[in-house]
């Protein structure tokens, strides 16, 4: 009795370390990069990339408000780093194939590959992702969070809007550089 009482215990163990989880968050990804070195990490409020034109509908200006910040991480590549390059890269990727990371799409030009994330329903989104990675450039995902965001709505306030170009090229250039 008493080696079926151990076997049934080891099993047991097993089980439960089995079925641990070790699956790393986009959201512990974001705070473990903050600060570290080499990367350029940060939190943009969208009212500083986005403003509304002169005469848009109330849907515009609360699709607006639905949009809450967005969240950057980006290793530039350089000569030196090419193995945390390679590292980081397949870290975002085992972060995306989590369920919870449905794809909207991909995109390949000029030697950069793009994939676009979002998590919640189709007609709700809480998140939208871009994880982009080129050999020349670097690694780097961008989120964009917000509450209840409707994706027709989204486009149609993107159609709605000035993006300030200025605050565009000053942030892209600080993070691919000039």
């Amino acid at each position: 009795m008493k080696k079926l009482t151990t076997l049934f215990s080891f099993v047991f163990l097993v089980l439960v370390a089995s079925s641990c989880k070790n699956e790393k968050s986009l959201q512990s990804y974001l705070v473990d990069t903050s600060g570290k070195e080499g990367f350029l990490t940060g939190d943009l409020p969208v009212s500083s990339l986005l403003t509304a034109k002169a005469d848009v509908t109330d849907d515009v200006k609360e699709t607006m408000q639905s949009i809450k910040k967005i969240n950057v991480a980006f290793l530039k590549k350089t000569e030196d780093n090419t193995v945390a390059y390679e590292a980081e890269k397949a870290t975002l990727k085992n972060i995306f194939t989590n369920k919870d990371y449905k794809s909207l799409g991909a995109v390949k030009a000029k030697g950069m590959n793009v994939k676009i994330y979002y998590t919640g329903s189709t007609d709700s989104l809480d998140e939208v992702i871009a994880f982009g990675y080129s050999p020349e450039f670097g690694v780097g995902v961008a989120r964009l969070l917000g509450d209840n965001m409707n994706p027709a709505k989204v486009i149609e306030m993107l159609n709605n809007v000035k993006m300030d170009e200025g605050n565009f090229k000053s942030f892209g250039e600080s993070f691919i550089g000039k």
